[in-house]
């Protein structure tokens, strides 16, 4: 559920005033009329399959609807199954185009946005794609039974009416140009699905929605394929012309990373982004790369980088003290790891928007003073000055004196070491549970488990499976732990969700921190009412700033190109790369098969 959310942040959708599209700041690169996107092939032939993993450690799933609570939900169910009014592109950041719907009309006053269906838009079981079906999904989705966490993404829109049979208008609390992308974006299923059951108690029925493709079977279980719909509807779309071009997707399920890795050389599936370092510069080798049999390509991209890092869970009351998280941080060593563990292959996250023009550095720009100013007095003074770099132990920095730093720190928080441990004035001994649901990142926490240790600080590592782990964040039953946010170049309302004091209180939502802080929620506003991109990108790196004077996370580290192994005998890649994307969804996009894997 939380990398279905998580993937919102990522969505490429936003306001204008043509009807085929709409720009959150006016600079729509399509016309009407256009007949397809500039990086894919429009005559790609059809045919073929692709066997992928998941992006993220799955070893099971349990459930076909990714709306609810409870439960996993399969990889590429969001991507291939289900469709929105609206739909973005891998060139254009805040731009979106008509899918479900052939036009857009937004209201003067920004208070509402109207869609006009296509009327030859089918849902999977051969039905029409109705108001009535959008509205549906609209109330589903914010309804007491879905996850909680959508009630926060549309808390600003106050309803949906059904106009007419093909008309649909939301309506709007405050005017906000980020709107009409948010619910233009919305996954959109048949009143049809689940037959009147309790939308919570929908789980192996299969979803009855409008994308190019259906699962092969209602069988819950560990491997899924999904077989394209040789009646798809809007396979002639402009936003679909030369898309969607296998027959089959397939995702395979393996319990651990060295038997991934195994079925990778030994053909049993074809695509795999690799994630460790380690692994890419030891095990990528052999006769299968010597012949060409499988390949290892890094992918470059202008993404803005993902944040990634641990988290702490300021629910709990041992990390309330802002300069126990920093001096918590202050024992990561980023240098050693990237030289000794990472063969030099990534570089340091600084604040929570790295490698983006919403990443804030240096002292605040008179544009950012203008949204910090006001809101001085909730704010600690060293947000008005530089932004926090990450500590580093590179000359003539070291660790040791990051670690007096840190001592120093705890200190005057409290914790001071005697009879062997990190005690505070109750005496009560200072230790964490790191959550953990990847065995191979023990040994990134080992180093971070000895500097703790010196500072009387007992790290321990809890690995669990996938389930437990997702049950454990769901409920926020956790101390620490790791997390990746895919960046964003248009980042709107599903911050709420991340950092929002609403979304803190709310189980199951994304704000794993538990930050609830009234300054944030202040900037998360003037995050959505930008009416420019340069308003957006103010708003944007005065919340960076607080956020990391907070000390929430200790960030890690990020890569600006992704590592992939493919079967490159069986496919056909586009030749134009895109600027914006991620390699699992463009593959499965964008790719197609040769005449051998036909």
């Amino acid at each position: 559920m939380r990398c279905w959310l998580l993937c919102l942040w990522m969505l490429v959708a936003a306001p204008s005033w043509a009807a085929h599209a709409y720009a959150q700041f006016g600079d729509i690169k399509y016309p009407e009329g256009f007949t397809h996107f500039g990086y894919v092939n429009p005559d790609a032939p059809k045919g073929g399959e692709l066997r992928m993993v998941p992006p993220i450690a799955v070893t099971n799933f349990d459930k076909f609807n990714p709306f609810t609570l409870k439960g996993t939900a399969p990889a590429g169910l969001g991507l291939l199954v289900f469709e929105s009014l609206l739909t973005g592109n891998s060139e254009e950041a805040t731009t979106a185009y008509g899918l479900l719907a052939e036009d857009v009309t937004v209201a003067p006053d920004m208070l509402s946005a109207t869609f006009r269906l296509r009327p030859r838009a089918r849902f999977n079981d051969g039905s029409p794609v109705l108001a009535a079906d959008v509205v549906h999904s609209f109330e589903t989705l914010t309804g007491k039974l879905a996850a909680p966490q959508f009630r926060t993404i549309y808390a600003e829109v106050k309803r949906a009416v059904a106009v007419d049979e093909r008309t649909v208008r939301f309506e709007f609390a405050n005017p906000n140009r980020e709107l009409p992308l948010v619910v233009g974006g919305m996954a959109v299923f048949s009143r049809a699905w689940g037959g009147g059951k309790p939308f919570d108690q929908i789980t192996g029925d299969v979803p009855i929605a409008s994308g190019p493709y259906k699962p092969a079977s209602a069988r819950l279980g560990r491997d899924i394929t999904y077989l394209r719909d040789p009646s798809y509807w809007g396979a002639q779309l402009p936003v679909r012309k030369g898309q969607f071009n296998f027959d089959r997707l397939t995702f395979k399920l393996y319990l651990d990373e060295t038997a991934r890795f195994e079925g990778l050389k030994a053909g049993e599936f074809d695509f795999m982004r690799e994630f460790i370092s380690r692994n890419w510069a030891r095990q990528y080798r052999g006769k299968q790369f010597d012949s060409g049999e499988v390949k290892k390509q890094v992918f470059e991209n202008r993404n803005p980088g993902d944040f990634q890092g641990y988290v702490f869970n300021l629910r709990n009351p041992k990390f309330q003290d802002v300069r126990v998280r920093q001096a918590i941080g202050l024992a990561m060593d980023f240098e050693w790891l990237n030289r000794q563990l990472f063969y030099g292959l990534y570089k340091r996250v600084d604040g929570y928007f790295p490698n983006s023009e919403f990443h804030a550095s240096g002292s605040p720009t008179s544009d950012e003073l203008g949204l910090l100013e006001p809101l001085r007095k909730e704010l600690r003074p060293d947000v008005f000055g530089p932004a926090v770099v990450s500590p580093t132990t590179l000359p003539p920095a070291s660790l040791r004196d990051n670690l007096r730093q840190a001592q120093l720190l705890l200190a005057q928080a409290g914790w001071t070491y005697r009879d062997g441990a990190l005690r505070n004035a109750k005496n009560e001994v200072f230790d964490i549970e790191l959550l953990n649901n990847q065995a191979s990142l023990i040994r990134l926490i080992t180093p971070l488990q000895t500097s703790l240790s010196k500072l009387g600080i007992d790290l321990r590592v809890r690995t669990v499976d996938g389930s437990l782990y997702q049950q454990r964040m769901d409920n926020f039953e956790f101390e620490m732990t790791t997390v990746r946010l895919p960046g964003s170049n248009a980042p709107g309302g599903e911050m709420f969700e991340l950092f929002g004091s609403k979304a803190a209180a709310t189980t199951g939502s994304s704000n794993i921190w538990g930050i609830a802080d009234p300054a944030v929620d202040a900037l998360l506003q003037k995050v959505v009412q930008a009416t420019t991109r340069p308003e957006l990108t103010a708003a944007m790196r005065s919340l960076d700033r607080v956020l990391s004077h907070g000390y929430y996370s200790i960030p890690q580290w990020y890569s600006d190109a992704f590592l992939v192994g493919y079967r490159p005998a069986g496919f056909v890649l586009p030749p134009t790369l895109p600027p914006f994307y991620q390699p699992d969804s463009w593959a499965m996009a964008t790719w197609w098969a040769s005449p051998s894997n036909k």
